[in-house]
C-alpha cells in the first residue's frame, strides 16, 4: 500500500479513527533497587491484559533483560511453534541497571522472539526511551502474544496507570512518519514529547523476513524523533504479522533516582569516573562523540577486514569515502546525541534536511539517522557502493520501511555476486541490473520490498532461502552457493571479513542466534595481536567474551562504553582486551543498584544460565546441533581464484609454512584445495575445543551436569537435552 504523509489530516482527526478494543488499569508501583518485580502481558487474539508477578526464583536465575525474555519465550512456545504462530511472543525486557542516568549507556532494552529467518530464538538490543519508560511504569518486561485482526496500537500510560488496545486504521506505518505522529498524539506539549516513546515497523517488514523494530526518543533540541533499531532476526516481521502498528509508552517525572538504587552515591561516583574518561580520552581514541562508529570503516579497510563485493575482499581504494572524514562534515554535531539520559559518549548522530533522490519521498528533505559502521560496510562497500550520501539514503529507507540494514546489505551482496556470475539474470530480477556498485538497482529492490512486489519479495526472504530457490529453480551449483552465501542458521553475517581469524569464524559459527558480532568480536585479538595462539586460547576467549557480552543484555547496558572508550593506562593491564577497570565498574554498579553481593565470577554465572537456556531452547525448536554451527567457506578462506590471487603472496606463504605444501608449480585451483582442507580441518578442531570448554558434548549439546551446575536443570529443560544425548 502507499504510505505517504497526508498533510490534510490532523493528529486529532487521526485519533478519532481509533476504536478502543480494551482498556485495563493497573496499580502504580515504584521500581525498587532496579526491579519492579512484575511484567505486563498482552494477548492480541483475546485482548487480555494482565499484570504478572515475577518470582524470586525467576529474578535469581535469569536476572532481567534477555534472561527474562528467554524464560518467557521458553514458557510460551512448543516444538511446533514457528515465527508466525499465535503463541510466539515478542518480549521487550529491561535489566536491573537499565534506566539509571548517571552511567553512560544504561538505556538499553532487549527484544526476544522466534525469528522468521532462523526459526529459533533471536535476541536484539536497542536504545531509545521505550525500555526505561516501561520499566518506570512498573514493569520489568512486556510480553505480547497472539494476533490482532486489524492494525492496533497498544498504549501504556504510566501517568494514568492504564493500558489500552486500540484499532488504528489511518496512520501511515512507515516509522519516520508514525513515530512523529504518535509522539504528538499522546503528548500534551512540546516538552511532554520527551516522555513518550514509540515502537514501530514499516511497510517492508510486512513483506520480508528481515523486519526491524524502531524505538523512538524525542530530541528536544532538534524537535525530531530519533530512531534506534532492534535490528536482527526479523523481529519487525513478527511485529507486523501480529498486526501491531505501534507500541506507545508515556511516563513523565523520570529522575536520576527513579530506579531507587541501594547506593546512589556509588553510582554517581562510578559515573563521574567514566564521564571524565570520555571527556579526557574520546578525542584521542575513537572520537565517538564526533564520528560514532563510522571510524571503524577506516580501521577495517586498513587491516583488510572491510567486506567488499560479498566478502570477497577486505579493502578497497575508495573504502575511506564511507569513513569518518566524510561523516564529520555531514553530521549535525554539537547537540546531545545520547539515546538515553546521561550518556555522554553521544554516538547517535544525525543529518538534518537530507534530500532524498528515490522512492515515495523523493525530493523531500528529511531528518536522517547517521549510519552505523554495519550499514556503511553492508549496504556500501559489500555491495561495491562508495558514495556516502547513497548509503545515508539506503539507511533512511531501511529504517522507515523497517528493514535490517545488516541482512539487507549482506543479501544484496549475495544477489549481486549471483547476478554477475550468471546464476540469475534480468529475467529473474524483473529487469534489475544488480551489478556490484549499482545503487539505483539496490534501491529499487528495497522499494519493491516495501511495495510487496517483484524481485524484492524474493530477496527479502534472505540468503538461506534464496540459495535453495536458486538451486531448485535455476540449477545453480549448490556447493558454490553454500560457499558464498554468507549466513549461518539462516541469519545473514554482520560485516567483518574473517578469513584470517579462526577465533572470529568460530565466534560467528557458534553464536546462539547466528553470526552477529554483539556476542563476540575477536578479530583484533586473534589476527592483529596474536593473543590467542592455541586452540585452547581461542576456546577460552569463545567462552569468556560471549558470556561477558551476554551480561550487558541481561543487565540493561550498552557495550560501547565498555571498550570504545578506555582508561588511558588500559594498555598496561594484564588483559587489556577485557578493559578490566570497566569490568570492575560494572560489578560496582550492579551492587550499588541491587544491594546484592556480586563479583566477576557471579557475572559470568548469570550469563551462562541465560546462554545455555537459549541454546536448549534452540534444541527445543528442533535446531542447534553441531551442523548448525558450520560456516560458509568464504568466512574461512578464498572461494574463487580471483580471491586467492588477490592475496596470493599471503596464501602461498601459508601453504609453505603452515600446511607443509610447496606451492611452486601448482595451479591456483590446486593451491586453493590444499588450503581449504587445512582451514576446514582447523575449524572443526576449534569446534571440538569450544564445546568442551563450554561443558557441551561434541554435538553442541549442554550436558545435564552443566545444567545442574548452573541451577537450571528443570525437568522440562533436561527432557529436551536428553532427547539428543
Amino acid at each position: 500500500m502507499a504510505c505517504k504523509e497526508n498533510t490534510n489530516v490532523s493528529v486529532e482527526e487521526l485519533k478519532k479513527t481509533h476504536k478502543k478494543l480494551h482498556e485495563s488499569s493497573f496499580e502504580a508501583k515504584s521500581v525498587n533497587r532496579g526491579y519492579a518485580d512484575r511484567s505486563l502481558y498482552i494477548n492480541l487474539s483475546t485482548n487480555e491484559i494482565k499484570v504478572k508477578p515475577i518470582s524470586g526464583e525467576m529474578k535469581t536465575k535469569f536476572t532481567g533483560g534477555r534472561g527474562y525474555g528467554m524464560k518467557y519465550l521458553w514458557d510460551a512456545v512448543n516444538p511446533d511453534t514457528r515465527w508466525n504462530s499465535p503463541e510466539n511472543e515478542i518480549i521487550i525486557a529491561q535489566g536491573p541497571i537499565g534506566g539509571i542516568t548517571q552511567y553512560p549507556g544504561a538505556g538499553k532494552s532487549y527484544v526476544v522472539t522466534v525469528s522468521p529467518l532462523t526459526d529459533i530464538p533471536v535476541d536484539s538490543n536497542v536504545g531509545g526511551y521505550f525500555g526505561p519508560l516501561v520499566k518506570f511504569c512498573g514493569f520489568d518486561a512486556l510480553e505480547i502474544q497472539g494476533k490482532a485482526e486489524k492494525d492496533v496500537i497498544v498504549f501504556i500510560d504510566g501517568d494514568n496507570n492504564r493500558v489500552t488496545i486500540e484499532e488504528a486504521p489511518a496512520e501511515c506505518i512507515n516509522s519516520h512518519i508514525l513515530a512523529e505522529t504518535l509522539t504528538e498524539m499522546y503528548s500534551n506539549s512540546e516538552e511532554d514529547k520527551r516522555n513518550v516513546s514509540v515502537v514501530s515497523a514499516g511497510q517492508a517488514a510486512e513483506n520480508t523476513r528481515i523486519g526491524v523494530l524502531n524505538f523512538s526518543h524525542y530530541d528536544l533540541r532538534r524537535k525530531k524523533c530519533k530512531l534506534k533499531q532492534a535490528g536482527r532476526g526479523g523481529i519487525g516481521t513478527v511485529f507486523r504479522d501480529k498486526k501491531i502498528k505501534a507500541l506507545v509508552v508515556k511516563k513523565s517525572g523520570v529522575k536520576g533516582d527513579t530506579n531507587n538504587p541501594a547506593d546512589l552515591d556509588t553510582i554517581i561516583r562510578t559515573g563521574i569516573k567514566l564521564h571524565r574518561e570520555i571527556h579526557d580520552n574520546d578525542d584521542k581514541q575513537c572520537r565517538m562523540r564526533v564520528h560514532g562508529t563510522t571510524q571503524l570503516v577506516n580501521a577495517m579497510n586498513a587491516h583488510d577486514l572491510l567486506p567488499v563485493n560479498n566478502f570477497q575482499y577486505g579493502k578497497h581504494p575508495e573504502g575511506e569515502k564511507l569513513g569518518k572524514d566524510s561523516f564529520e562534515k555531514m553530521f549535525d554535531l554539537g547537540k546531545p546525541d545520547g539515546c538515553w539520559y546521561g550518556c555522554t559518549l553521544a554516538c547517535a548522530h544525525a543529518l538534518m534536511n537530507f534530500e532524498l533522490k528515490t522512492g515515495p519521498y523523493k525530493g523531500q528533505k528529511v531528518f536522517a539517522e547517521g549510519p552505523e559502521y554495519e550499514t556503511l560496510a553492508g549496504c556500501g562497500s559489500n555491495c561495491g557502493i562508495f558514495d556516502p550520501r547513497d548509503v545515508v539514503e539506503t539507511n533512511f529507507y531501511c529504517d522507515t520501511y523497517g528493514v535490517d540494514t545488516i541482512s539487507f546489505g549482506t543479501l544484496c551482496a549475495f544477489v549481486m555476486e549471483c547476478y554477475e556470475g550468471g546464476i540469475i539474470n534480468k529475467e529473474v530480477t524483473g529487469g534489475l541490473e544488480l551489478n556490484f556498485g549499482n545503487w539505483e538497482a539496490q534501491m529499487e529492490m528495497l522499494h519493491q520490498m516495501a511495495r510487496g512486489e517483484g524481485f524484492g519479495l524474493v530477496s527479502g526472504q534472505g540468503v538461506h532461502r534464496m540459495k535453495k530457490l536458486f538451486i531448485e529453480k535455476y540449477g545453480a551449483d549448490g556447493q558454490f552457493l553454500q560457499d558464498i552465501g554468507m549466513e549461518v542458521k539462516g541469519l545473514e553475517y554482520s560485516e567483518y571479513v574473517t578469513k584470517e581469524s579462526l577465533a572470529q569464524q568460530g565466534g560467528y559459527g557458534t553464536a546462539n542466534k547466528g553470526p552477529q558480532h554483539d556476542e563476540n568480536w575477536l578479530i583484533f585479538m586473534d589476527m592483529i595481536r596474536n593473543q590467542m595462539p592455541t586452540f585452547e586460547d581461542k576456546a577460552e576467549a569463545l567462552y569468556y567474551f560471549p558470556l561477558f557480552r551476554t551480561w550487558f543484555s541481561i543487565a540493561g547496558l550498552c557495550k560501547l562504553p565498555w571498550n570504545d572508550i578506555m582508561p588511558a593506562d588500559n594498555h598496561t593491564t594484564k588483559e587489556p582486551a577485557k578493559v578490566p577497570e570497566h569490568v570492575d565498574n560494572y560489578v560496582e554498579l550492579y551492587k550499588a543498584v541491587t544491594g546484592n553481593d556480586f563479583s566477576k565470577k557471579a557475572m559470568l554465572l548469570q550469563s551462562e544460565r541465560v546462554y545455555n537456556l537459549q541454546k536448549v531452547l534452540s534444541l527445543k525448536m528442533g535446531k542447534g546441533l553441531r551442523s548448525y554451527d558450520n560456516v560458509p567457506y568464504r568466512s574461512v578462506g578464498p572461494v574463487t581464484t580471483e580471491e586467492y590471487e588477490s592475496r596470493q603472496e599471503r596464501y602461498d606463504k601459508q601453504l609453505t609454512e603452515l600446511v607443509g605444501v610447496n606451492p611452486e608449480g601448482m595451479s591456483t585451483r590446486d593451491k586453493m584445495k590444499a588450503l581449504r582442507k587445512y582451514r576446514e580441518d582447523r575449524y572443526q578442531v576449534l569446534l571440538d575445543t569450544v564445546y568442551k570448554r563450554r561443558g557441551w558434548t561434541n554435538n553442541a549439546i549442554p550436558t545435564v551436569k552443566k545444567l545442574e551446575q548452573l541451577g537450571i536443570a528443570y525437568p522440562d529443560v533436561v527432557e529436551v537435552v536428553k532427547q539428543y544425548l
